[in-house]
């Protein structure tokens, strides 16, 4: 986990899943990085099992693809080392996020306004159970899962469909006063944290959909 805890790999490796196979130079291309820096990535990203070399060229024109739809870790850990290896991965996607919707945020004005009017920029705070979080997860997944499939297919993408982000993160929130948990509830009502994410990248700990 800590290998891919890289703000370079993980680019690569969403790239690939979006546009890819490509070779260590298009990579170069694509990113703003070195062809050698995006070789050596590539590398490390094959020696975990999530990139692989997809056959045909030579050195740094082979191309390579991305060999699975979605990275999981675990999300909860009794082992401390693989607990901090998932909150140091969890955390530098987050920043990943908070790079992109940064940049979506500041180039917003230069989409066509019927776009601007749909993007979604907003929070909600609920008093949930951990049962009902986790059925609300559920939920929003089913929402999204028929438009999935457009990913891998572009025949199925409709005339003026554009490639959008929906983050999904929900959390408890950190610091709450006693009074404002339900301290009438077992703790096991009251909600764990359960960060969830995924990476147009498509990074998500264990556990979310």
């Amino acid at each position: 986990m800590r290998a891919y805890a890289h703000p370079t790999r993980m680019r690569l490796v969403g790239l690939l899943r979006r546009e890819g196979p490509f070779t260590a130079t298009r990579a170069a291309e694509l990113t703003g990085e070195s062809v050698a820096s995006c070789s050596y990535h590539l590398r490390m990203l094959s020696k975990y099992g999530l990139v692989e070399q997809a056959g045909g060229g030579q050195g740094r024109e082979k191309p390579w693809r991305a060999l699975a739809a979605y990275t999981s870790w675990p999300n909860q850990s009794d082992d401390p080392a693989v607990a901090d290896a998932s909150t140091a991965l969890t955390t530098a996607v987050a920043e990943l996020y908070f790079d992109r919707i940064t940049r979506a945020i500041e180039t917003r004005r230069e989409l066509p306004k019927e776009w601007q009017e749909a993007q979604e920029f907003g929070d909600s705070q609920l008093y949930l159970t951990a049962g009902e979080l986790t059925g609300l997860r559920q939920k929003i997944w089913e929402l999204i899962q028929p438009f999935e499939a457009r990913g891998a297919d572009p025949s199925l993408r409709p005339d003026g469909a554009r490639l959008v982000e929906l983050l999904r993160i929900a959390f408890t929130v950190p610091d709450q006063p006693e009074s404002a948990r339900g301290a009438d509830q077992p703790e096991s009502a009251r909600g764990a944290e359960e960060p969830e994410g995924s990476q147009g990248a498509g990074d998500r700990p264990e556990g979310a959909s």
